[in-house]
């Protein structure tokens, strides 16, 4: 299974709706609002591509502005 951390840019006053959409994405482990440069970070743990995944199912939702994708190494 591949680890992921996203953080994520939204459209102010869109908070709650991101939060609420990608709280309930199969895969997504937590999600945490912020204050700072991003809005929210998200973990995501799949068996898929992180890539697709996070193209198909975080950017395409509504008020989603950017994305950053950290992507767990082991060592």
């Amino acid at each position: 299974m591949d680890t992921a951390f996203i953080l994520i840019s939204i459209i102010p006053g869109k908070e709650y709706e991101v939060y609420q959409k990608i709280s309930s994405l199969k895969g997504i482990t937590e999600v945490h609002p912020l204050l700072g440069e991003y809005d929210m970070i998200a973990k995501l743990a799949v068996y898929e591509d992180i890539g697709k995944y996070v193209i198909d199912n975080i950017r395409t939702i509504p008020g989603v502005i950017d994305t950053k994708t950290l992507i767990e190494i082991k060592l």
